[in-house]
């Protein structure tokens, strides 16, 4: 039963994490398209803070990964490898609990 409550803790952590790779995502859009500025505090305080979070994940995603580029797959790469860890997280509870039975 401990290990059902730890994969939705983890669980909860992936969502968070992935919730802030697609906030990125379309911050990024909008400072490139000019439709919000980075002068702007608020923007910049975001745009910082999501940096500052991410950027220790995307790190040793994008030493791995071949140069594309001007595009960076490393956000995809990640939330790829953050929902296989889920897939094997649940599968392993569920295990644990039909074993328990």
């Amino acid at each position: 039963m401990i290990f059902l409550t730890l994969f939705e803790i983890v669980g909860y952590i992936i969502s968070v994490i992935v919730m802030l790779v697609i906030v990125q995502f379309v911050l990024s859009l909008l400072i490139s398209f000019n439709v919000v500025n980075i002068h702007n505090d608020f923007v910049a305080a975001v745009w910082k803070a999501v940096n500052a979070l991410l950027e220790p994940l995307f790190r040793p995603i994008r030493r791995i990964m071949p140069n594309t580029g001007a595009i960076d797959f490393s956000p995809l790469v990640l939330i790829v490898g953050l929902e296989i860890l889920r897939i094997i997280l649940k599968n392993l509870a569920m295990a644990s609990v039909s074993g328990a039975l």
